[in-house]
């Protein structure tokens, strides 16, 4: 079974608007990945932190003619420019005009790097030295193996600790494959079967005990397989070339739809991905990525590219590389081992299933039992199976109730009266711990907020008390948190938003509404946890105007105000000058526990964008009292337990920011908060500078410390200004 992840872009548009790509290879160690773009430059990215390591680029007038590669073993680059030119640098080389160069006497069509076999060069004549042998002499004669043919594809594998190369060629629509084993100076010439009406469009293969499979992709949107062996001699070519038989491996046809492909990856054994276009009769074509199982001929998974692709695709460690639109797109995936269990879901599953995807069997008519036998002697079971179905209900209810699997007692009071629903579930949760416990408490809150969506029925206490008891999570019960702002039970969604990892932006988003919304006299009247909030804001002293100035860091606000040239009317330095908090202490413990959930911001930002101008106002006004009271402190962090950081309040800052900017520059009641934040940067940014003169200071005395001789005793008083 195989299944698409999420994805990420890794490299946006590149200069001129033109997506990248020239190719992809693997870098010098895992997570990264080298990136050679059209024309000049080639850049090392670190997948899991989408940022480039490095780029290295050639002057102007130099073209790179193939992919740069990584040696595993020095960690070296190796590119061919202009054809002939080769040079090897290191990470730390930034020019390439210094780096090494040798010009070649033939022209390059493609460097392959093994892990554990060096590197590979591959001729356009087809020729094949080792990066070696070409160190030692780059203006040795490479000889022409082929004649009047254009290399199309090629591809590099270990056997036996030996590296084997293939690579395929055409002439005059005829298609040839040549197996090569450059260390055993060994080389075999195929011609591939032709078929009429199709041609090969794409190829890849792997080696397999002695024997190369090449699949090979057609223009008439089918698979092939073509089973080589490899030779053990070191005969001559034969002047009579092999023709290879190919067989149908997978035909591309989806219920009246064909995929049109044009890029193959084979991912193991049994599975292959296709990039292509999916016609439909009646419908615009569609591009897409699909995985395919050729053992069994099912499409397994595909995903969408609405922003079209380049036809390329390119595969390592269990991740795919497309440019999606003009953004090179990395799409994760799943590939298990095929069988036959798997591919009709028997795989045992180490989770508990949904009891409700079980057929109800009571439900069955006579007559659909009757035709499910059909043997005299089944008939006369019949009656028997019926009568047991029937009175299923009756025997189960006699069963004693600790007897009963968790399935059997969702399933059974499913529909039992309000009092003794929670009787029963909270009996069941209190069994002896097994490893499908939680996932049955995920299922006794699925019951319960099923029923709250249907009726007036809600019992607050018994869903606070089992989501402070148990570890649970969205996925487990993803109404829950519906249900709560239906109800608007604000205990509940702090509960929720404090100890569930993975809701979504959505609903953080829905739940930060919800809570900018209420007023403030309806949560005077509410459950709040206080823990977050109780330690920092003092409700009566917050009510009153105390301070007149605020320190920042040791500076003045108002002298930073006079460097920054902004003067503010003293009537509108009221709120600026009492740091009081803008919203009450349940409101301030609701909005912690925002703070603290976690996000994506590219998911999170579209729906902060439908936040209300005022609410946007008053969240902005409540994270700048926060960032007041944290640059207050020497150590930047707020008292309490689960009180917002630093680092999260700025987040959010910037957040609101972006998603607001230009409606805050516009209202009138933000433009005093959008000036304090001015100011509060400018403070930071000269104590921050103030620090670094400090840090020199004594980075010198410490040089100068190490220069004096050790023996030499001397008092000094040092002055800094």
């Amino acid at each position: 079974m195989a299944a698409l992840c999420e994805s990420f872009t890794l490299r946006g548009p590149g200069p001129g608007g033109d997506g990248p790509g020239l190719c992809l290879e693997p870098g010098p160690g895992p997570d990264l990945v080298l990136l050679t773009e059209r024309g000049r430059a080639a850049t090392l990215f670190k997948i899991s932190d989408q940022k480039p390591l490095g780029c290295w680029s050639l002057k102007h007038g130099q073209i790179l003619t193939c992919p740069v590669v990584c040696n595993f073993e020095t960690h070296e680059y190796i590119a061919v420019h202009d054809d002939k030119v080769l040079r090897i640098w290191k990470s730390e080389d930034i020019s390439l005009d210094k780096a090494f160069k040798a010009t070649l006497s033939a022209d390059v069509y493609r460097i392959h790097s093994l892990p554990h076999g060096g590197l590979l060069v591959l001729f356009r004549g087809g020729g094949v030295r080792t990066l070696d042998e070409l160190l030692e002499a780059p203006q040795q004669e490479i000889e022409n193996v082929i004649s009047g043919e254009a290399i199309r594809w090629s591809g590099a594998f270990m056997e036996d600790q030996q590296p084997v190369l293939i690579f395929t060629t055409e002439k005059d629509e005829d298609f040839f494959v040549y197996v090569q084993k450059p260390k055993l100076n060994s080389l075999h010439k195929y011609k591939l079967e032709q078929q009429e009406s199709a041609k090969p469009l794409c190829f890849t293969a792997h080696i397999t005990n002695q024997t190369v499979t090449l699949l090979c992709l057609y223009s008439n949107d089918s698979v092939y397989q073509i089973l080589i062996p490899l030779q053990q001699d070191t005969e001559e070519e034969e002047e009579e070339k092999e023709i290879l038989s190919k067989s149908l491996l997978l035909n591309f046809s989806i219920s009246q739809a064909v995929l049109k492909g044009t890029s193959l990856v084979a991912l193991d054994k049994d599975h292959i991905a296709v990039l292509g276009s999916l016609n439909a009769p009646k419908k615009q074509p569609k591009e897409c990525l699909t995985i395919w199982n050729t053992k069994f001929q099912t499409l397994q998974t595909s995903k969408e590219l609405p922003l079209g692709t380049s036809g390329q695709l390119w595969c390592y460690e269990e991740k795919f590389f497309l440019i999606h639109g003009k953004v090179l797109t990395v799409i994760m995936y799943k590939c298990e081992t095929s069988s036959l269990a798997a591919a009709v879901g028997k795989l045992k599953c180490s989770q508990t299933p949904d009891v409700s995807s079980f057929m109800n069997w009571n439900t069955l008519e006579d007559e659909e039992l009757v035709v499910s036998f059909q043997s005299q002697e089944s008939v006369g079971l019949k009656a028997e199976s019926r009568m047991n179905l029937r009175s299923k209900k009756s025997i189960d209810a006699e069963l004693p109730f600790d007897s009963l699997s968790p399935g059997q007692v969702l399933a059974r009071f499913k529909d039992a009266p309000n009092y003794l629903l929670e009787t029963k579930f909270r009996r069941l949760m209190a069994r002896a711990p097994t490893p499908d416990l939680q996932a049955t408490v995920g299922g006794v809150v699925n019951v319960l907020t099923d029923r709250c969506k249907n009726s007036k029925y809600y019992p607050q206490d018994f869903l606070q008390e089992i989501v402070e008891t148990w570890d649970l999570s969205y996925s487990l019960c993803p109404d829950l948190m519906a249900v709560g702002l239906e109800k608007k039970d604000m205990h509940l969604l702090q509960t929720c938003l404090e100890r569930f990892p993975d809701i979504p932006e959505e609903i953080t988003y829905a739940c930060l509404k919800a809570f900018l919304s209420i007023s403030e006299a309806h949560l005077e009247n509410t459950d709040v946890n206080l823990d977050s909030v109780i330690c920092y804001i003092d409700v009566e002293s917050d009510k009153k105007e105390v301070k007149t100035e605020i320190v920042e860091n040791g500076f003045s606000a108002q002298m930073d105000q006079d460097m920054c040239g902004t003067k503010i009317p003293k009537e509108s330095q009221s709120w600026s000058d009492d740091e009081s908090c803008p919203v009450g202490p349940q409101k301030a413990a609701l909005l912690n526990a925002v703070l603290h959930s976690a996000y994506t911001e590219t998911f999170l930002l579209p729906h902060l964008k439908n936040l209300p101008a005022q609410e946007a106002v008053l969240f902005l006004r409540y994270l700048y009292y926060l960032y007041v009271k944290c640059s207050g402190k020497v150590n930047t962090t707020l008292p309490g337990i689960r009180s917002p950081t630093i680092n999260q309040i700025m987040d959010w800052m910037c957040l609101l920011l972006d998603a607001h900017f230009t409606v805050m520059v516009m209202l009138p009641e933000a433009k005093e908060l959008l000036s304090n934040l001015h100011r509060f940067v400018r403070a930071q940014v000269r104590f921050y500078s103030e620090l670094n003169k400090i840090e020199g200071s004594l980075r010198e005395l410490q040089r100068l410390n190490h220069l004096r001789e050790s023996h030499t005793y001397s008092i000094e008083v040092l002055e800094i200004i």
